[in-house]
């Protein structure tokens, strides 16, 4: 079997030092890269280039590299994950690219995910949204049977497709409001489609848009670039379902309120 020739690439890497409000672009040239190796493996590759000849590394987020985990999120050539659709970083391959071809990459740029150094940047607001509400809290005790609750099989594939967010934060880089929508939609989907999360539904959805706000995301006006670069293609049809279960909640609380002042009353 004959090998397969090694490529060149130009890279243009977004960095900027820890602390630091602004940055630059900085140019590399890199060799030697197997087609077959993935994306952060060539970023390896230029960071033992880099180490080698006593220059700083360039600071990214990896994990699983199995488009689980969802921390490798970068902007590559202007879209979050690059051209390639339904992946993450991780699962780009350098067979993509030509030989000699330039690649720019840049973090996700948004005001709730400020940059800590180079590519990485805090994506904690998101974290911070889970938290106040994308769990059930009811104590369920032993598992029970897969079958003891019947659920209706449309309603069980919809909520395993938004569980399927792995939270990478794509969708807030690919807005041009810096909108959690999609990821925040999908959460709260998860739940408010099975009966097990019906109870505290109203709740969580209003602390968990709530939180959204106070962390600083823009607001959803339908572009669907988040839907166009998510590498789990969730649907922004949850974004509808939110809204929905928000506008509910803030009713039925707003009724709720009014009934208990003229009880009072």
């Amino acid at each position: 079997m004959t090998e397969k020739k090694k490529i060149t690439v130009n890279l243009k890497i977004w960095r900027q030092e820890r602390g630091q409000k602004t940055g630059r672009m900085v140019s590399y040239a890199i060799g030697g890269i197997s087609p077959d190796s993935s994306f952060l493996e060539m970023m390896d590759l230029l960071n033992e280039q880099l180490i080698k000849k006593g220059e700083e590394p360039v600071e990214f987020d990896s994990d699983c590299r199995e488009g689980i985990c969802g921390t490798c999120g970068l902007v590559i050539d202007g879209v979050a994950h690059s051209h390639q659709k339904a992946i993450a970083t991780c699962q780009l391959h350098m067979r993509r690219y030509r030989d000699g071809e330039t690649i720019v990459v840049e973090p996700f740029r948004a005001k709730a995910f400020p940059i800590i150094k180079d590519l990485i940047v805090d994506r904690s607001a998101l974290d911070k949204i889970v938290s106040q509400g994308g769990y059930v809290s009811a104590n369920a005790g032993s598992a029970p049977d897969a079958n003891a609750i019947l659920i209706p099989k449309e309603k069980a594939d919809l909520a395993m497709d938004a569980a399927a967010c792995i939270g990478c934060g794509a969708c807030v880089a690919a807005c041009p409001n810096a909108s959690a929508s999609l990821f925040l939609s999908a959460k709260v989907s998860q739940f408010a489609l099975l009966p097990q999360g019906s109870p505290e539904r109203r709740r969580r959805v209003m602390q968990m848009v709530g939180q959204m706000d106070i962390e600083g995301f823009g607001g959803c006006s339908n572009h669907g670039e988040c839907e166009a670069v998510c590498p789990k293609e969730i649907s922004i049809s949850n974004i509808a379902r939110m809204r929905r279960e928000y506008f509910k909640a803030v009713i039925m609380e707003r009724d709720k309120s009014s009934l208990a002042s003229s009880t009072a009353g």
